[in-house]
């Protein structure tokens, strides 16, 4: 009787096994003539049956699977693939391995040009989605996660961009990339060739010249930052913070780590904090004018006023063209001005005092025209051009006035 049930069941395998040997035939026949939904529609009548399935013939419908969905469902046909290595591998076999790789590497060139493509046309959520799944389908890509968080961020997906940006911070993600450069002879452009070896080839053919390497920031620091703008944007500040201070407890001298930081704290109006880790910037990069750029900031917005004009003359001594720092150090300067001309109206009867304080007054604008005429000749605006006028005006200086004037005039009628 026992060998009876045996042969019974011995009879069933073998003719499930027929059958699905022949389904997976019609579903390599369908492929061949691309008829995509006859070969998805006969493999969903085995997937029921995949546990099951004769190992004889499981790595061929792994294949099969993966080639039926295709780009048609991406992630069921990478993980098809995916099954299959994993079961060749375990088998010492590896038929159709050999033929899925190539397969599974178009899927994700696919997928990964797509999110770019969406990226650009600005559709942010549908990119994060196939960035997100292009490093799904190879995890060693760990910029397309990054791409997929900052794309999240921007499609205003907070909760999504977080979990990304957490993962990220849990793989240890940096960012960090060598590019290998060289100029290209025929147009003097300098070019990013991929890989250090097609770059050395592309040189020693004679077609650039120059070869140089550059290795890019750590990201890092951009990737805490993000952190903290969504936990500032969901009403957290406080998280907000203690990304940032987390992040600095194994890295407190990272300069970017603490701009980080400090910009958070503007976010959040908090100055005198912002002020501290400016002065503390400056401690570890005292040659930065940025950093003393920010700190004449905070000192102006404190009405500190001549530790104002000390830090901003201090950036302009490390960068003499900072446009910037000359039109804040302007406006520093006319700082002065409000008290003058409240005494003035105070004294509107004393014809001697008025007389002193309207010397003054011009004394200050010949003070502050020099910086403001050089942040205009470096970055020229309306608001500038305006500011110039006045004062050209004041100071009785008509030459310039007149020769400004027409500008001026062109400018207003172009906003």
């Amino acid at each position: 009787m026992k060998n009876q049930i045996l042969a019974l069941t011995v009879g069933l395998f073998s003719i499930a096994s027929f059958a699905q040997k022949n389904e997976l035939k019609l579903v390599e026949k369908a492929i061949k003539k691309g008829q995509s939904k006859e070969a998805i529609a006969t493999i969903a009548t085995l997937e029921s049956s995949e546990n099951s399935m004769d190992p004889k013939l499981k790595a061929k419908y792994y294949y099969l699977k993966g080639s039926a969905y295709g780009k048609s469902d991406v992630k069921k046909a990478a993980d098809a693939y995916n099954d299959l290595f994993a079961f060749e591998k375990e088998q010492g076999k590896y038929k159709y391995t050999k033929l899925a790789k190539p397969k599974l590497g178009e899927l994700i060139q696919f997928v990964s040009k797509k999110a770019i493509a969406q990226y650009g046309d600005k559709s942010y959520k549908s990119a994060a989605d196939n960035f997100s799944l292009t490093y799904r389908l190879s995890p060693k890509d760990t910029s397309f996660l990054y791409n997929a968080a900052v794309s999240a961020s921007l499609a205003k997906d907070y909760d999504v961009s977080l979990q990304y940006y957490d993962e990220l911070k849990d793989i240890g993600y940096t960012g960090i990339a060598t590019q290998y450069l060289a100029v290209n002879k025929a147009t003097g452009v300098e070019e990013n060739l991929g890989s250090k070896s097609n770059r050395n080839t592309m040189v020693k053919f004679g077609q650039y010249i120059n070869p140089t390497e550059k290795v890019s920031k750590s990201k890092q620091p951009d990737i805490i930052k993000n952190i903290g703008y969504i936990y500032v944007t969901q009403g957290k500040p406080e998280l907000a913070i203690a990304a940032l201070e987390e992040a600095r407890k194994s890295d407190p001298k990272n300069l970017n780590l603490i701009l980080s930081q400090a910009d958070m704290y503007i976010k959040l109006d908090k100055m005198e904090k912002f002020g501290e880790l400016m002065e503390e910037a400056v401690k570890l990069n005292p040659t930065n004018p940025t950093l003393f750029f920010n700190l004449g900031v905070v000192n102006a917005n404190e009405n500190k006023f001549k530790e104002a004009v000390e830090f901003y003359n201090k950036a302009i001594e490390l960068k003499p063209d900072y446009a910037d720092a000359y039109m804040n150090l302007h406006v520093a300067i006319m700082s002065e001005e409000k008290a003058i001309i409240d005494k003035m109206n105070e004294n509107l009867n004393n014809y001697k005092k008025y007389e002193e304080l309207e010397i003054k007054q011009k004394e200050l604008y010949r003070k502050a025209l020099p910086s403001l005429e050089k942040a205009d000749s470096l970055d020229r605006s309306i608001e500038s051009v305006r500011a110039l006028l006045n004062l050209y005006d004041i100071l009785e200086i008509n030459d310039k006035a007149d020769a400004l004037r027409p500008i001026y005039k062109e400018m207003r009628s172009k906003q």
